[in-house]
């Protein structure tokens, strides 16, 4: 992942819907990863980054989509914490690849960007 700092400093330059947007785009690569990289290092990189697009979001967000942003944070730090075995499992790359889809389209919705 690039320096954290700069990925904050870039990242909250946008307003709200465009984060939510790009953290949708950052759900949507998890999901896609998540299925066909070679490496299990592309997807934990990618979830991290998406608990850090979270963090910094929820504080700007109705309470409603915080609350929703909040509980999206808690099941990507248990995939993170699992991912090393999970990825070993054809079954459970499909359920986060699965999850992370609905995921990115619910930011997508709660952007207003479509």
């Amino acid at each position: 992942m690039v320096n954290k700092e700069k990925l904050y400093q870039r990242f909250m330059r946008d307003p709200l819907d465009r984060r939510l947007g790009n953290l949708a785009s950052t759900l949507g690569k998890i999901s896609s990863n998540a299925r066909h990289s070679e490496t299990p290092d592309i997807v934990s990189n990618l979830l991290d980054e998406a608990k850090h697009f979270i963090e910094w979001t929820a504080a700007d967000a109705e309470s409603e989509i915080a609350t929703e942003l909040v509980q999206t944070q808690r099941l990507i730090t248990l995939w993170q914490k699992t991912w090393l075995t999970a990825y070993k499992d054809k079954t459970q790359r499909i359920l986060l690849a699965t999850q992370a889809k609905e995921w990115s389209d619910r930011a997508l919705q709660n952007s207003g960007l479509i």
